[in-house]
């Protein structure tokens, strides 16, 4: 009785309720590295939401640099101190770049998720590629390492960040690595197209 009447008073008194939060959880690639922070894809997607009348705020976590492994290690405190209601993981891309264990991201980034889900989020799997100079064995078993994890983990899978990002010089920042701000937008759509369903409720 008393649960109910703090409730009912709670609920009379007028208290801010939270919005829900989308956790971005990933690298320089959703960082904006080299790029104004409100260019980046993570700070489009946040106005994309508004334009939208979504009641959903974004909160970037992404680290430049950040490896699935060190991913998997901080993401108990990211999800404690975001409280997420949807996890976008962006990891592997650093990876893929030094070349480490395609087994040991598997293990990493299905952590992330699984962490995420026990918290009781919904997770968005982004998936990367690395370039044809690594291999054929290497460059097919990295792609397919997120599908595979979003198929055991049952989560949506964004199959390649960077799809539609037209392969010239200018796209790219000097380091020919990191996207300039007119790339941005793609990136944003890549990941809009799983994430709106989730965020957008349909009409009534």
């Amino acid at each position: 009785m008393r649960s109910i009447l703090f409730s009912v008073l709670l609920a009379c008194s007028g208290a801010p309720i939270a919005a829900p939060t989308i956790l971005v959880y990933g690298d320089s690639l959703s960082a904006a590295y080299g790029i104004p922070q409100n260019a980046g894809w993570v700070a489009l997607l946040g106005e994309r939401l508004k334009q939208r009348k979504s009641n959903y705020t974004v909160v970037n976590a992404s680290i430049s640099g950040e490896t699935s492994a060190g991913g998997a290690t901080r993401i108990g405190a990211a999800l404690a101190k975001a409280q997420p209601a949807i996890v976008i993981v962006e990891l592997g891309a650093n990876d893929g770049l030094r070349g480490l264990p395609i087994a040991q991201m598997k293990t990493n980034l299905a952590a992330i998720v699984q962490a995420a889900k026990r918290h009781g989020a919904r997770v968005i799997l982004v998936g990367m590629q690395v370039p044809p100079n690594y291999g054929a064995q290497y460059v097919n078993a990295f792609r397919a390492a997120f599908r595979d994890i979003a198929r055991d983990e049952r989560v949506p899978l964004v199959p390649f960040l960077l799809e539609g990002v037209p392969n010239q010089r200018e796209m790219f920042q000097e380091d020919n690595l990191h996207l300039v701000a007119e790339a941005q937008p793609i990136l944003m759509e890549n990941v809009w197209r799983k994430l709106s369903a989730m965020v957008i409720a349909p009409p009534k």
